[in-house]
């Protein structure tokens, strides 16, 4: 899988949301991914992590080995509580 398709099914299931992922080991089942949305305000991590595992569904199963999560609100990343990730 690659970073693109990754941003795409996420997005597709928060069509607000501002994606950016990054391939952690080039093989392209170990990600990083910044998730920025609107839905995520008043929810807690986990409620937060299930919306992105949701809309990946059986891809954590088949295609994606590790993932690591950062689920921002539009107010906690203008605040600077994670700007970015790292392109490899």
């Amino acid at each position: 899988m690659d970073t693109n398709t990754l941003e795409r099914t996420i997005t597709a299931a928060l069509p607000s949301a501002t994606v950016e992922a990054t391939d952690l080991n080039g093989g392209g089942d170990h990600f990083q991914v910044l998730v920025v949305s609107d839905r995520f305000e008043e929810l807690r991590l986990v409620q937060r992590h299930r919306l992105v595992y949701d809309a990946l569904g059986d891809l954590m199963r088949a295609r994606i080995h590790a993932l690591t999560l950062s689920t921002l609100t539009p107010a906690e990343h203008r605040d600077g509580l994670i700007t970015t990730i790292g392109r490899s």
